[in-house]
């Protein structure tokens, strides 16, 4: 009973966390989220780097010592002071056994801050990554959006806008022409185009006799103005003779 209201509530909760949920905001947060990081990394690692830091004077300032007690204890030796050597002596083995551990902590706390960068390196690189595919989805969200946008107008001109009444406006377009058509046709079919076309040639045949009947009054007046003509001549022949006579 309890694990059938548990899921219950998670389907209930789980839709409405799913309905809520905004991709594009989820992403851009994801991205911030990510760059957020950085420098909480580089904090991590500059802490590392600081205990590296600190071991290492810690190492150097341990090593200054013992070698400046060994070489103490080797000159009191030398001078045959074994009582002052021997008071060197455990300082001596107090120092390098502090020398050994220290060392080892210093190793130890090298490989970390290696390791750190390593880290860091393999997050820098799958944050890029990560951004770079966000950033894509980003831009596939708001070409997305544009596209439902294009997909909206178009099926608004479909249901309300041109297409609705495209069809209709070339129908009734085609029917006033083809009913204009039909008023010529039987407007022409009325009309008595043979008696007309009759009427025309005949008008054409009047005008063709007209210029045939210029034509012979123009060669008769040709015909009669030559014989005059001759007949001048003649007398103007004849009046140069006698008057040479």
């Amino acid at each position: 009973m309890w694990k059938r209201f548990v899921r219950a509530l998670k389907a209930l909760f789980g839709g409405a966390v799913a309905a809520i949920e905004d991709p594009k905001l989820i992403l851009e947060q994801n991205i911030r989220d990510l760059n957020d990081q950085v420098p909480k990394m580089n904090e991590s690692i500059a802490t590392v780097k600081a205990s590296v830091t600190l071991l290492e004077k810690d190492h150097q300032r341990t090593q200054n010592e013992y070698n400046d007690l060994l070489s103490k204890m080797r000159a009191a030796i030398n001078q045959g002071r074994d009582d002052i050597a021997a008071s060197y002596a455990m300082r001596v083995e107090t120092l390098k056994s502090q020398l050994a551990r220290t060392t080892g902590e210093l190793e130890v706390a090298r490989r970390a801050y290696e390791k750190a960068l390593e880290v860091k390196k393999a997050f820098m690189r799958e944050k890029e990554r990560k951004i770079q595919e966000a950033r894509d989805a980003l831009r596939d969200h708001e070409r997305s959006k544009w596209q439902a946008k294009i997909a909206d107008t178009l099926e608004q001109f479909e249901v309300g806008g041109m297409d609705q009444t495209h069809d209709e406006m070339v129908r009734r377009i085609n029917e006033m022409t083809a009913k204009n058509e039909a008023r010529i046709d039987m407007a022409l079919d009325s009309v008595d185009t043979k008696s007309i076309k009759i009427e025309e040639e005949a008008e054409q045949l009047r005008a063709m006799d007209l210029v045939r009947q210029m034509k012979m009054e123009m060669n008769m007046g040709s015909a009669n103005a030559a014989p005059a003509a001759e007949n001048v001549s003649t007398d103007v022949t004849q009046r140069t003779r006698e008057g040479l006579i």
